[in-house]
């Protein structure tokens, strides 16, 4: 699918910047660089070249590279223009670039939405590609190159040939089966290799919470009696003063997030109000948000005040780490009586324990994240694809009243499933939402 229409964005970083990047994709492209650039542009090779509208007017100099299609990012020749990253110096070229008849501005992902409609990547190639360019931290850059190389469209589309191949085997057997090429016994290999196949799905889809984590971050919460140290902890943390430290109880009335990375995993960390009996009508509000939060978690530190210790109700429904504060003010016996009892003892103060506590978040984060190395569903999509999958093999496989017929049907609907995830079946209902996401210019 090549379109009519020429799309030019910018398609680096923000501006101001030493070097702007502008791509152009589409028929006009050709015709666009030899007017502005002049002929005789290279494939392939960066030029340097002196850029003019076309009445003559030099609009900047810079480097030139031409893609012809349809071996370029888009299928359709592609080119860039590599300008000085000023503001007016850019908007000065895209003008004269989308002054062209038949060329208008990108719409955000439009780039990649013709790369994918010409062949040149999956559907989940692209969304992986949308995660590399979202990326922050090592691990979700891993995640994303891994998916972007096509290593689970092939887990996908590898189920969906076992399938189509099993769907295959049992119609020749129906419509076959006083032929000699056709064993009578071939569909019994067919239901053991689904059988095989369910049970590979199923462990997949029980990877989704370590993407998810990748992706999305491991939820870390603070919990603790007002004035244990809370937003002192969160503050050595962050290393910064992101929330306000001091003496009055009940100071932090919401929650305050903030991003780490720890071990490559991306960590958000939350500090909360303080837990008490009795709080006013605000506080109270912070207080119920505090417990909400906590139920969703992967890991709460409950904080506990050593020399003014408070009992603290808390849940037990999500892991925890037990916190001593303020070792700082116990004398040697006390401090080391303390170490027993908590998992951590620490002082912000002196920076006592404070390594060992971040190690083991970390530790924690890497643990539930698993090895980014391994084939992950990427997106809830993908989750309810697959699980859709799963139920017409089930139904395949535990319908021997229903007849091969019937079954062979539950095959093809379950590859269907499969075919929507990378995007070989019927997805045009989902592409407005997925390249939604994508930045303009990509």
């Amino acid at each position: 699918m090549i379109s009519g229409t020429s799309i030019v964005a910018l398609s680096s970083g923000r501006l101001p910047a030493g070097v702007a990047v502008i791509r152009i994709s589409g028929p006009q492209t050709r015709f666009v660089v030899e007017t502005i650039a002049g002929r005789f542009v290279g494939e392939r090779v960066a030029m340097l070249r002196k850029l003019r509208a076309p009445d003559g007017t030099l609009l900047d100099t810079g480097l030139v590279v031409f893609f012809p299609g349809p071996a370029s990012f888009t299928g359709e020749d592609v080119a860039e223009f590599h300008v000085h990253g000023g503001r007016a110096v850019v908007k000065k070229v895209l003008e004269t670039i989308a002054g062209f008849d038949g060329v208008r501005h990108a719409e955000p992902g439009e780039f990649t939405r013709r790369g994918f409609l010409n062949g040149k990547m999956d559907l989940v190639e692209t969304e992986a590609l949308a995660d590399l360019v979202n990326a922050e931290t090592e691990a979700q850059r891993r995640f994303a190159v891994r998916n972007a190389e096509g290593v689970q469209s092939e887990l996908y589309l590898g189920w969906r040939r076992r399938l189509i191949h099993g769907r295959a085997m049992i119609e020749a057997e129906i419509d076959f089966a006083d032929e000699d090429d056709v064993p009578g016994s071939v569909s019994d290999t067919v239901w053991l290799d689904i059988r095989s196949m369910i049970e590979e799905i199923d462990r997949h889809i029980a990877g989704f919470r370590s993407a998810e984590i990748i992706r999305d971050g491991f939820e870390v919460v603070i919990l603790g009696p007002p004035n244990a140290g809370k937003s002192s902890l969160f503050n050595a943390l962050t290393q910064r003063d992101a929330a306000i430290v001091t003496d009055e109880p009940g100071t932090t009335r919401d929650l305050l997030e903030v991003t780490l990375e720890l071990e490559g995993i991306r960590v958000r960390l939350t500090d909360t109000a303080g837990l008490r009996d009795g709080p006013g009508r605000i506080e109270a509000i912070g207080i119920e948000k505090a417990r909400a939060k906590a139920d969703k978690a992967d890991l709460l530190l409950l904080l506990r005040d050593l020399a003014d210790p408070v009992d603290l109700a808390i849940p037990d429904t999500v892991p925890a780490l037990r916190v001593g504060t303020k070792v700082d003010l116990l004398d040697a016996e006390a401090a080391r009586d303390a170490a027993s009892r908590y998992d951590f003892v620490i002082s912000v103060v002196s920076g006592a324990g404070f390594q060992d506590l971040l190690s083991e978040i970390g530790r924690r984060a890497a643990d539930a994240a698993g090895n980014v190395g391994d084939v992950l569903p990427s997106r809830l999509r993908h989750v309810e694809l697959l699980s859709e999958a799963s139920r017409h093999l089930r139904r395949a496989l535990g319908g021997h009243s229903a007849g091969q017929e019937l079954r062979a049907e539950e095959l093809r609907l379950a590859a269907d499933q499969l075919g929507r995830i990378v995007g070989a079946v019927d997805v045009e209902d989902l592409l407005d939402v997925i390249f939604s996401q994508f930045c303009i210019g990509k």
